[in-house]
């Protein structure tokens, strides 16, 4: 499968992000798990309102990517989730939804829920 161009995006189409409940509970553990100096660093980064939590603006990538959610998975690769650097990707239907999400990363999730 083609790759997105993500890189030089700064994170326009990270968010806001659902979550489920399972994916929650992954990206808490992965955080908990992160070098103390790295999620600081990442804490502190200032975002536009909206953009996901985790969104590395100083190095222009996703800062929980093995963990990220399924709706991060399928951007770009679904039609109502199209990138518009690479619409062409955009080939399947309808993202298949697994789980009702819990919550939105930035909005209903902050930092302070996974410290």
């Amino acid at each position: 499968m083609e790759s997105l161009p993500c890189q030089g995006c700064k994170g326009l189409c990270c968010g806001p992000v659902p979550i489920t409940e399972k994916e929650f509970k992954q990206i808490r553990k992965k955080v908990k798990a992160m070098p103390r100096n790295m999620r600081a660093a990442l804490q502190k980064q200032h975002r536009l309102f909206g953009t996901c939590i985790f969104y590395d603006q100083d190095n222009d990538r996703c800062g929980i990517h093995a963990v990220r959610p399924g709706i991060c998975r399928a951007f770009g690769y679904y039609k109502e989730l199209v990138c518009f650097r690479k619409p062409q990707l955009a080939t399947k239907e309808n993202v298949p939804l697994r789980e009702k999400p819990v919550g939105y990363l930035s909005i209903d999730f902050t930092w302070k829920d996974f410290s």
